[in-house]
Parts: C-alpha cells; sequence; structure tokens
C-alpha cells in the first residue's frame, strides 16, 4: 500500500502515546509559537496558527500552555527563538525523504539528522535533492469502515476539494492547502470522522519496497519523527504486497 496512507495512519495512533510523553506538546508549542511570530497571535487571521491551536486543542492541550506558546511568539512573552529548517536525504531503497524542523540550534540538530540517517540505511542528501519529487497538499483521511466510497466521494466533491480515493485502510481525500480547514470543517459537518487533517508533502512518484526494506523505512521514519527538533516526516516507499 502507499507508504504516505500507512505512515498517516500509524502516526495518527502513535500521537496519543506522544501526547502523555510530553512529545507531541513539545512539537505543538513550538508550532503555535513560529506561527504566532511570523503571523500574529490572532488565530482568526493566522490559519497556520489556527491549524496548530485546533491540533493542540484536538490532544486536550490545556489552554494556558496555548496561550503562553502564542505570547512567546508575539514577544510579549520571553522565550526561545525557533529557526524552521529543511532536510532531504534518502531512506533504504532509494526512497526520497523530506523532514521540516524547528530548532533553536542548527549546529546540534544536523548531525543528529544524520546519525539518524546513517543508523538506518539512509544518508543525508544536498538542498534541493528530492523537494522536487513532493507536491504540497491538503490531506484527509477517512477510515474506510466508516463510510462508502461514493458517499466520500460526494462529500468530497461537495466541499471544494480536488480528488478522493481509497488507500489501503482509508479514504484519502486531496485538496488545495489554503482551503484544507474550508474543506475539513464541510466534510465534519456531512457527519464524516476524520483520522487525519493537515497540509502534507505528498509524492509524485512512489518507490515500491521488499518486506525487508519497507522495515527498515518504517524504523528511519519513526526514529526522524520521535526527534525532538522535526516537525514532519515525508517520503515516497510504497509496499510490496506482504505474502
Amino acid at each position: 500500500m502507499s507508504g504516505h496512507s500507512k505512515w498517516a495512519t500509524i502516526k495518527h495512533k502513535k500521537g496519543a502515546a506522544d501526547a502523555k510523553r510530553g512529545r507531541l506538546f513539545t512539537k505543538l508549542i513550538k508550532e503555535i509559537t513560529m506561527a504566532a511570530r511570523l503571523g500574529g497571535g490572532d488565530p482568526g487571521g493566522n490559519p497556520r496558527l489556527r491549524k496548530a491551536v485546533d491540533d493542540a486543542k484536538a490532544v486536550n492541550m490545556p489552554a494556558d500552555n496555548i496561550k503562553r506558546a502564542i505570547q512567546r511568539g508575539t514577544g510579549e512573552l520571553p522565550g526561545v527563538t525557533y529557526e524552521e529548517i529543511t532536510f532531504e536525504g534518502y531512506g533504504p531503497g532509494g526512497t526520497a525523504v523530506l523532514i521540516e524542523a524547528m530548532t533553536d540550534n542548527k549546529n546540534r540538530t544536523l548531525p543528529e539528522i544524520r546519525t539518524i540517517f546513517s543508523k538506518n540505511g539512509g544518508n543525508l542528501g544536498e538542498s534541493g535533492s528530492v523537494r522536487f519529487l513532493f507536491q504540497k497538499k491538503g490531506y484527509i483521511t477517512v477510515e474506510k469502515d466508516k463510510a462508502t466510497e461514493d458517499q466520500v466521494m460526494e462529500a468530497a466533491i461537495e466541499a471544494g476539494a480536488d480528488d478522493a480515493r481509497v488507500a489501503g485502510d482509508v479514504h484519502e481525500i486531496l485538496c488545495a492547502p489554503e482551503v484544507l480547514a474550508e474543506v475539513k470543517a464541510k466534510l465534519e459537518a456531512k457527519g464524516l470522522p476524520l483520522t487525519v487533517a493537515e497540509v502534507d508533502m505528498l509524492p509524485t512518484t512512489e518507490v515500491k519496497l521488499d518486506q525487508r526494506k519497507a522495515d527498515q523505512m518504517m524504523r528511519l521514519m519513526e526514529a526522524l519523527e520521535d526527534h525532538e527538533d522535526v516537525q514532519h516526516v515525508w517520503a515516497n516507499f510504497d509496499f510490496e504486497d506482504a505474502g
């Protein structure tokens, strides 16, 4: 199945455990702070901040934590200054890996990311080496057993999405990044239970991996995702059918 679909499903389930450990809260606080710094502290006029606040509320982050993160971003409270940085590299089987990170010390983060690649069958690449293989899209999923293909397709078209398709255990709905919030709200109003709703970098081509390399690839993705400075990881792998 599509590596992107598989990873999106795993990441969603993993999010609950990460929230308990505080890791997800840390990443969301960084995103809220950065969004407020770049676009102001009003979620109503800052789509990136609105999305980050919605994500934080979805995992029951206390309102005070959200408020303080916004205030650190706007400068009302003192705080660490983060820098956004993109890493590009290759995983097992020549797969392309794109990483968005947020760090207060690039000289610390870079060698740590390089080490994660080398320990998991990959290597860090040059800037621009794989980004061209990905396209920014609004990405929404609905579990396949929660709605029929016709229901999802009809709702997606009415909501202004570009496409809807079945991928493994989920229905995938794609839209332009700037209308993600609007499409999400319309789908929820139709009663569809959404499991993922985010702006993603979707691969334009995929590399099919055998089971051994697929397992190695998943370990690389998890190791990168678990790094405290990494906000998002995308890759263009696909699984061979097992058995």
